[in-house]
């Protein structure tokens, strides 16, 4: 699947082409191709994104598994329009928004996935403890975290869960930027991304 206005096969959409909101995070081109990296999609993938944002993780999955499902996650009815916004922007038609709170709201889940992106929450054990129940054997869990306290707390859960091949990976970003009369290169906030596999 291709989008007029991103009509390249790979992944790595910039960030400016995505329309936003003050204050929703938008998961940053280059994070987003580490992110995607780690799920490993399948051209049928069934993906749930829980706490899509700015859905910039929903539009990618969306062209990158054409024959997949793609569930984002978000509470808040605003952001959830900005979603399917963003969504209408790229022609990205299998993308499903389900506004709630996870974990709760899973359960009105009935297609089990192959494929989870946790992208923040305050409940991050729970959130993450609930979404591993519904993923498919062989399936992989991937999730971020921006703090020490985050980074362990999912560490913990997926030790608990018994997930296999986990990974950390932490981010390490520079961008070229002009400011003034000069070009600097300016970091992007590093982030943890944590992955692991569901075998049994």
């Amino acid at each position: 699947m291709s989008s007029a206005l991103w009509p390249y096969v790979t992944p790595g959409i910039p960030d400016h082409l995505f329309e936003r909101l003050p204050g929703i995070p938008l998961s940053q081109r280059e994070i987003r191709l580490l992110l995607l990296a780690q799920m490993r999609l399948l051209v049928d993938s069934v993906v749930w994104d829980i706490g899509a944002g700015t859905g910039t993780i929903p539009v990618e999955a969306g062209l990158l598994c054409p024959q997949g499902k793609i569930v984002a996650i978000e509470r808040d009815e605003e952001v959830a329009s900005l979603i399917r916004r963003n969504c209408d922007r790229f022609g990205v038609e299998n993308v499903e928004i389900l506004e709630g709170s996870a974990p709760d709201c899973l359960q009105q889940l009935k297609a089990a996935p192959d494929r989870i992106c946790i992208e923040g929450g305050r409940a991050i054990k729970t959130i993450l403890q609930a979404a591993w129940q519904r993923l498919k054997p062989q399936g992989r869990i991937v999730a971020t975290a921006t703090n020490f306290e985050t980074l362990y707390a999912i560490s913990e859960s997926l030790a608990e869960v018994q997930a296999r091949n986990v990974e950390v990976v932490q981010s390490a970003i520079n961008r070229l930027e002009t400011r003034g009369n000069h070009q600097v290169f300016a970091a992007v906030d590093p982030i943890y991304i944590l992955s692991g596999e569901k075998l049994e």
